[in-house]
């Protein structure tokens, strides 16, 4: 985990330059790796189809996973994440703008660490995002590369 790589898992264009500017905004930098659907996802997690060359030990420091997604929902990416034992410890956040309370209570059946609804209002986003930040990436501490 030395690269300290945010993986965002996001299809909706606005809302991945939102998420890129507030991480910005807060100083963030870290790599961002964007996926734009869940098998992308998968595919950098697991070091398959365009990812196949991706060195497998560089796993991200953090997850940040919308639900809504073509191809693959955020839910069932959550839940091979959690079955797969080279990913189960990631931390992974979902970050969506699903009002749906069976969502939430799915997401942390599944192993979510954290469930935020997005904000839309871009300085309330900047603000999540400025915390995820403090707590995720500078108070967090992940687990050792030999655990996951």
């Amino acid at each position: 985990m030395d690269r300290q790589i945010i993986l965002l898992i996001e299809d909706n264009p606005d809302d991945e330059i939102l998420a890129l500017r507030a991480l910005k905004k807060n100083m963030v930098m870290n790599q961002v790796v964007v996926a734009h659907d869940g098998a992308e996802a998968l595919d950098y997690l697991f070091c398959t189809g365009i990812y196949a060359d991706r060195n497998p030990r560089e796993m991200p420091r953090l997850i940040l996973l919308d639900i809504k997604l073509p191809k693959l929902n955020g839910l069932e990416i959550l839940r091979r994440i959690r079955s797969d034992h080279r990913t189960r410890l990631l931390p992974v956040v979902v970050m969506t703008s699903s009002n749906e309370e069976q969502d939430v209570i799915t997401g942390y059946q599944l192993g979510a660490n954290s469930y935020i609804r997005k904000p839309v209002d871009f300085i309330q986003f900047t603000e999540a995002v400025r915390q995820l930040k403090l707590y995720w990436l500078d108070l967090n501490e992940p687990p050792p590369a030999a655990a996951t």
